[in-house]
């Protein structure tokens, strides 16, 4: 599915393509290192948080550029009744400043186009927060490992109205 959109000649979003890849890459792993993790759980994440030109065709990766270039993306799959978002990453300089919720919006936007009656998503423990005030709710967690860690996952959902 493409998907452009505007607000103004200062916001857009595009269909990332192969040329994007290594930027967003970088730009989802600068994110996550944001939050304060050990650099040997990074390391361990590099490549959940690594594209691949492949990841262009499984999924649907939309960009949101602004002045000073990307500034964030997401990574959708299209599933009936429910898509997922795999990936919603803001470059750190400009977090705080509304790009992730535009880009959450966008993404919700774009699964209600493509027929879904919801959007799930695997949180970060420290998303969770920003999802909850997008009006998801917390619908169960999984358990995983990290450096041997335990670490629980919230899986939360933002549903509306059947299309």
């Amino acid at each position: 599915m493409k998907v452009a959109h505007h607000f103004g000649t200062e916001r857009a979003f595009r269909r990332a393509t192969a040329a994007d890849v290594e930027t967003l890459s970088g730009l989802a792993q600068r994110a996550k290192a944001g939050w304060g993790y050990p650099a040997a759980w990074l390391e361990e994440w590099r490549p959940l948080l690594t594209l691949s030109p492949g990841d262009l065709e499984a999924l649907d990766v939309v960009l949101a550029e602004g002045e000073s270039g990307i500034v964030g993306f997401y990574a959708l799959v299209h599933a009936m009744p429910v898509s997922t978002l795999e990936h919603l990453w803001v470059e750190p300089s400009v977090q705080r400043r509304g790009w992730g919720r535009r880009l959450l919006d966008h993404a919700l936007a774009t699964a209600r186009a493509g027929g879904a009656r919801a959007l799930r998503v695997e949180a970060d423990p420290n998303a969770v927060p920003f999802y909850l005030g997008a009006g998801a709710r917390v619908i169960g967690e999984r358990l995983t490992r990290v450096a041997e860690t335990p670490r629980r996952l919230p899986l939360l959902e933002i549903s509306w109205d059947a299309p």
